[in-house]
């Protein structure tokens, strides 16, 4: 009997991922083949550099999107920031570096922030799709500023949890930084708990389905499931909700999905 309660519990533990991946951001792990990769982020760059962008929100499908929780599609988020890019043999020339808060391999409960290519940060994709969203001028403008100094590092809290709430400073992931980077950016603060206001306030964060047995069952799959900064509902920042916030308030300029062959607004 205890065997097979075991066998229960373990069937409700695997369950619980599918509908909890929202916030993922685990560091690129080669999925698709590289030439594809390579193909289809240099299509994202010439399209970014086509429309003159300094600094865009460009956001993948790390996992299917078919065991990922309704209203959500895209699982990990990176600011690209039109720079000075040094080649391995020296050589120099402008494209996009990509600013990413990236979920340990080795600790999933800690995160880093690491620089990577557009091909590496499409690297661990599931399906080359990319939602986009280019801020407007004005606010470019001041996200490079925020990007360039110490308060982008200072705004990192490295305790990772996937499913993590804006509104409190318990844990991180990446969506959550990129959220907490704008808010500094837009009231010219690096003040934490102010920016924490601020988002509790002015944003409207994901709601997660989750029941109170996925709740707690969900830490047994994986320690960054832990919904311990959550009260009665589960919300998360997402890639949708940062991009209806910017909408909603005038933010954008652009708000669009980017796939090998096509270009669609969202």
């Amino acid at each position: 009997m205890a065997r097979l309660i075991l066998l229960i519990l373990f069937a409700l533990v695997i369950a619980v991922p599918p509908v909890a991946w929202a916030g993922s951001s685990e560091a690129s792990k080669p999925i698709l083949p590289a030439a594809e990769v390579a193909t289809f982020s240099n299509r994202v760059q010439q399209d970014l550099a086509a429309r003159g962008v300094l600094v865009a929100i460009v956001a993948r499908i790390g996992r299917n999107p078919a065991r990922l929780p309704e209203g959500v599609r895209y699982t990990h988020v990176g600011f690209w920031v039109y720079s000075k890019i040094t080649s391995a043999d020296g050589s120099t020339g402008r494209g996009y570096r990509v600013y990413n808060l990236y979920q340990q391999a080795d600790n999933k409960t800690r995160s880093n922030l690491i620089q990577d290519s557009p091909a590496d940060f499409f690297a661990g994709a599931h399906s080359l799709d990319a939602g986009v969203i280019i801020p407007d001028a004005r606010l470019q403008k001041q996200l490079l500023q925020v990007i360039a100094s110490p308060t982008y590092s200072s705004l990192h809290n490295p305790n990772y949890s996937v499913l993590a709430n804006p509104n409190t400073s318990q844990f991180q992931n990446c969506t959550e930084h990129m959220l907490d980077v704008l808010m500094a950016s837009l009231y010219g603060t690096n003040n934490v708990p102010q920016i924490k206001a601020n988002v509790a306030a002015h944003f409207q964060p994901q709601a997660i389905p989750l029941n109170g047995l996925q709740r707690f069952l969900a830490p047994a799959a994986s320690k960054a499931l832990t919904t311990e900064d959550h009260g009665s509902r589960v919300m998360t920042a997402t890639f949708g909700a940062i991009s209806r916030f910017m909408r909603a308030n005038d933010l954008a300029s652009q708000v669009y999905r980017l796939t090998p062959d096509r270009a669609d607004l969202l």
